[in-house]
């Protein structure tokens, strides 16, 4: 593993890795090469290093569209997604393995739908979050702690592109290729902070937690500009618009963005058009696609006049309203929210943390908002238990949120 350079304004930039150790290997793309590159992992040692790459902006959908492991022992892989339906073989393979990844948010869900699943994981990014470190992007934690500069480039690149080019396999291989010495470099930094256990904690929260989604038919309330539509008719007319617009992108598989933005799908609701020169001349419906589709749109509007019954939309969550507001409708409320968080950062700056990873704001905010009716340290640990926090935030956090609840600051003071 290459040693961390010393800090001198004399040297220069660490070394930079533009190659894996053992070259690009070729993408695998047949059941063959499937069930070799399982045989191969399963004959390896410790953890697997894994990432996926998407083509977010591009296609319809977050699905993977190359997937890359490495595990000592059994090399380097890089994996086509598109030609199988599972990689259940993989999946078999590695059964009982923990998976390194980075930034593991981005990769799960895609993972999971090629029937990929972790059984233990640890994520590189969480723990340079919890071991204090400036930046957490891949290329400042290797750069960090490895003292390798990794060429990064392509992060946006349309992945669905067949063939990839090399250069992009290549920058897709450096992803997994030190993911291995950097986990064992974080995991000596976590246990030098007596850290390791609150990240073991974090990882398997973050393996099992399946976070609230929004359902596809009610997405269009969060199109961008949508507060410009007053009139249940208009909000009628955005979501016809914007189902017509998922129909399309899924038939021809590229990102709905790629079809109509969406300021031109509310700029259309507001407007609500009745002829083609109308729709024309709204901004975003331009060239020969947009007269091609024309009709479509103009039905869809046509359908959000005649069936303009909106539900009202359903919360987003239990949580609390945003503490802006606090101050006016809650100001109990709302000092000890403001205390409570202004304490709790202090304590991060001691630990070395960012506030947010040394307790949600969410699950501040929902504990404020509603906190236990009887006040103690016993109720408010288990207060924080049930919002989703986890022992060691519980820990360092229990004693000094119970202060705040009881004797919060006054209103004065902010």
């Amino acid at each position: 593993m290459p040693e961390t350079p010393m800090d001198s304004p004399e040297e220069g930039p660490p070394p930079l890795l533009t190659e894996p150790e053992d070259g690009v290997p070729f993408v695998i793309d047949t059941e063959r090469g499937l069930q070799r590159c399982a045989e191969a992992l399963a004959a390896g040692t410790g953890p697997v290093a894994v990432d996926a790459e998407r083509a977010s902006g591009f296609r319809y959908g977050q699905r993977a569209f190359l997937v890359q492991l490495k595990r000592e022992g059994s090399g380097l892989w890089l994996i086509d997604p598109e030609p199988f339906t599972t990689l259940a073989p993989v999946q078999e393979a590695l059964d009982g393995v923990e998976w390194i990844l980075h930034a593991a948010t981005q990769d799960l869900p895609c993972l999971a739908e090629l029937g990929m699943h972790p059984h233990s994981l640890f994520d590189t990014e969480l723990a340079a979050r919890l071991g204090g470190l400036p930046r957490v992007s891949l290329g400042a934690v290797v750069e960090s702690l490895l003292g390798v500069r990794l060429a990064k480039e392509h992060s946006a690149a349309d992945w669905s592109r067949r063939p990839l080019p090399q250069d992009w396999l290549r920058y897709a291989a450096l992803d997994v290729e030190l993911l291995i010495p950097l986990r064992e470099s974080l995991t000596q930094l976590l246990r030098e902070q007596d850290k390791l256990s609150w990240a073991e904690q974090e990882f398997e929260h973050l393996r099992t937690h399946r976070p609230v989604t929004v359902p596809r038919s009610e997405r269009w309330r969060r199109a961008s500009g949508v507060n410009r539509l007053k009139s249940p008719r208009k909000l009628a007319v955005l979501r016809e618009l914007w189902a017509a617009r998922e129909s399309m992108a899924e038939t021809k598989d590229v990102s709905p963005g790629h079809i109509l933005p969406d300021s031109a799908l509310v700029a259309a609701a507001d407007a609500v058009p009745r002829t083609v020169p109308q729709l024309l001349s709204i901004k975003g419906f331009y060239g020969r696609a947009a007269k091609r589709e024309a009709p479509k749109w103009l039905r869809a509007i046509e359908s959000g006049t005649k069936n303009n019954e909106v539900p009202e939309a359903k919360p987003r969550s239990a949580g609390p309203p945003p503490p802006r507001t606090w101050k006016d409708r809650n100001p109990l409320a709302f000092r000890r929210y403001r205390t409570a968080r202004d304490w709790l950062t202090h304590r991060a700056d001691e630990l070395e943390l960012m506030p947010e990873t040394l307790l949600t704001p969410a699950v501040l905010k929902a504990l404020c908002w509603s906190p236990p009716e009887v006040l103690d340290l016993e109720s408010v640990s288990a207060a924080l238990a049930d919002l989703g926090a986890r022992p060691w935030q519980i820990e360092k956090c229990a004693a000094i949120v119970t202060v705040a609840l009881l004797d919060p600051e006054p209103l004065e003071s902010f």
